[in-house]
Parts: C-alpha cells; sequence; structure tokens
C-alpha cells in the first residue's frame, strides 16, 4: 500500500494542477502566446510570485499543460478502440478508426485550448522543449492511427494497396482542418456532426484503390 503524500505535496499538486487548468481555460479564449503568469495567477486567486513556487517557468507551465493534454488524449482515443477489440463479435479496425475521429473531436469540445496550444508550438521554427512535447503527442497518435489502418488492410475491410502511411497523414489532416475551421469561426457547435460526414467521406476513399499519377504510369 503506498504512503499517503505530505500535506505540503498535495497543496502542491492542486495547485499545480489548477494552473494548468487555468492555462487550458485561458488558451481557449486567446492566443496562448499571450498569456502571462500575471494571467494565471489571477485565475486561481494567488499572486504572481506565488506561481513560481509551483512551477519553475511560464515555459515550465505548458510543458506541463502538453504532457496533460498528451496523457487524456491519448487514454480517451486507446478507450475508444479498447471498446472495439472487447465486442464479442470480434475487433474492427475500421470501426475503430471512426470512434478514435469522434474522439477527438469530442476532447477538442471538452478542451479547445489544448488544440491551439499544439498548433502553436509546432508552428515555431526552431526546435524547443513545448515544440519537441508537442511533437510527441503528434508521433504517438500517429502510431495509433496507422496501427488501426494496417489492421484494416489485413482485415481486408479497405484496400490492401492503399498507403496506411499518407491515409494516417490525410486521417490526421483531416482532424485538424476540422478543428482549425471550427476554431477560426468561433465555435465549436456542429463540429460533433460535421465530424461523422467527414470520416465518411475518408472511410469511402479507403475502400477504392488510390488511382495511379502520371508520373507513376510513364
Amino acid at each position: 500500500m503506498s504512503k499517503p503524500l505530505p500535506t505540503s505535496r498535495q497543496a502542491t499538486l492542486l495547485r499545480q494542477t489548477g494552473l494548468v487548468e487555468a492555462a487550458l481555460q485561458l488558451a481557449a479564449q486567446r492566443n496562448p502566446a499571450d498569456i502571462t503568469t500575471g494571467d494565471l495567477a489571477q485565475a486561481v486567486g494567488i499572486s504572481q510570485g506565488a506561481v513560481f513556487k509551483h512551477f519553475p517557468s511560464k515555459q515550465a507551465v505548458w510543458l506541463a499543460v502538453l504532457d496533460w493534454a498528451t496523457v487524456q488524449l491519448m487514454q480517451k482515443l486507446q478507450a475508444a478502440v479498447q471498446v472495439r477489440r472487447d465486442e464479442p463479435k470480434g475487433f474492427n479496425p475500421l470501426a475503430a478508426l471512426q470512434d478514435v475521429f469522434i474522439a477527438h473531436v469530442d476532447f477538442v469540445i471538452a478542451y479547445p485550448g489544448v488544440p491551439r496550444v499544439v498548433f502553436q508550438e509546432l508552428q515555431h521554427a526552431k526546435t524547443t522543449p513545448l515544440k519537441e512535447r508537442a511533437q510527441g503527442l503528434m508521433r504517438d497518435y500517429r502510431l495509433l492511427v496507422k496501427g488501426l489502418l494496417d489492421g484494416a488492410v489485413q482485415a481486408q475491410t479497405i484496400s490492401a494497396q492503399l498507403d496506411t502511411q499518407a491515409a494516417t497523414v490525410l486521417f490526421m489532416g483531416a482532424v485538424q482542418g476540422l478543428v482549425m475551421q471550427s476554431l477560426m469561426a468561433g465555435s465549436l457547435r456542429g463540429m460533433h456532426l460535421q465530424a461523422a460526414a467527414v470520416f465518411n467521406i475518408y472511410a469511402n476513399g479507403l475502400s477504392h484503390v488510390p488511382a495511379r499519377t502520371t508520373r507513376e504510369k510513364s
């Protein structure tokens, strides 16, 4: 049986969690780059100096935000896949892929600050700790999606000639495009309904043998 955390440690963890939540809430409303430690302090009701008792820098706060987002999103997506794996009639990778698509959209609707933070970090030309964290999230996501696509090919539910690497890129692009359009429109309402239609178009393309390009034919 694990020992209970000291009271001071519990208080620190609670305050860190509160600051992460505040950062996400503020990121849902404005550019994450414009959010200051003073904004975070005000959101949780502490002094600006107290923020640095729990995080050594503002960057550390955003690293914690990305760590939280990675764990929460991947757990949600993997749980969606596991539900399909537990079905008595057998695992359907393509159906699991659809559930992953919808689960991601639902996650964004619940936490709209996450894509704002991720997109901002990925845009930086130079490598930073924050960009590496965001890239790590995208890498884990790609591995999950490609694994499901490879499984669907093996199950013969999509074309055996499908380029699953390209299909993975297209899947992620479809999710990101849907999210970006909703964020630019200033409203996430209706995104869940649009997600089902977008995935259906994507899934229909998986069932057909890709056409050869002019360069490939020559």
